[in-house]
């Protein structure tokens, strides 16, 4: 096929359905948004840690030679997905899994009175906790290889000694090396602080597929429940900064009493 230069050099009229590429444009992205990025550099690299204050807006200003409003809309930013904490007239904080509100923000299941603190901190019962070698699934959940070590952890959260929620976890070995179920016993705090404050592992989002199903025996012993009580099953991948996949958590939730919450924005 002859192209537009090619007609132009023999003389031949441009075939029209033959159209030269559009130049390549450079992405662009707000300024806020770029000294978003560069907090978050920040953040991953550890220069602030967790429940610790970061400078002020304007000395984040001064340090990237912006405005202080636009260090303002990038703060907005990372408070509004759960980075960062604003405290009235004290300044503004890395997150931190161990703070009241923050510790059940991947926790959705509620009682029916829609009051998390009605019915006090979950009891947990770690069942298992063992290093294995990744399965192909899993491997390709958690973007290692086949065959690396993982830690799988099975556990059994209950509200009001009812058992509610059986969890299996696995997580890259490497990463969590030491973690065993007696340190997982004796912490007493929220499970993802834990990987926050002895791991340098903070979980900053999570995406989750949810369906119903139906327990198999093993499921029920645990859960106290029948091979014919609907569950909802909620596979959750949580990830770390630049989008790190850290855990992979699968979750059989009894709803009787409970149900599960999310808000759509």
């Amino acid at each position: 096929m002859n192209t537009a230069a090619d007609s132009a050099l023999s003389g031949v009229p441009a075939d029209p359905a033959v159209v030269a590429p559009a130049p390549l444009t450079p992405a662009f992205s707000p300024l806020y948004q770029q000294i978003k990025t560069l907090i978050l550099q920040s953040l991953q690299s550890g220069e602030w840690k967790p429940s610790t204050a970061i400078p002020s807006e304007m000395d984040l200003a001064a340090r990237y030679k912006v405005s202080q409003g636009t260090v303002r809309k990038a703060i907005d930013e990372l408070a509004s997905e759960n980075l960062l904490v604003r405290r009235q007239g004290k300044g503004t904080y890395v997150a931190t899994h161990a703070e009241q509100h923050v510790q059940y923000r991947f926790l959705r299941l509620l009682p029916d009175s829609g009051d998390l603190q009605s019915e006090g901190p979950a009891q947990r019962e770690i069942v298992d906790c063992k290093r294995v070698r990744a399965s192909a699934d899993i491997a390709k959940l958690l973007s290692i290889r086949q065959g690396e070590s993982v830690l799988q952890v099975r556990r059994v959260l209950s509200f009001a000694s009812r058992p509610t929620i059986l969890e299996d976890l696995w997580l890259p070995g490497t990463t969590f090396k030491g973690l065993t179920a007696e340190r997982l016993r004796a912490y007493q705090g929220p499970m993802y602080a834990l990987f926050e404050t002895e791991f340098g592992v903070p979980m900053v989002r999570a995406a989750e597929k949810i369906r119903a199903v139906l327990p198999d025996e093993e499921q029920c012993a645990l859960l106290k429940t029948s091979t014919q009580t609907p569950l909802l099953s909620v596979e959750r991948i949580a990830y770390t900064y630049n989008d790190v996949a850290m855990e992979l958590r699968r979750g059989l939730y009894l709803t009787d009493t409970h149900f599960y919450q999310n808000s759509l924005n």
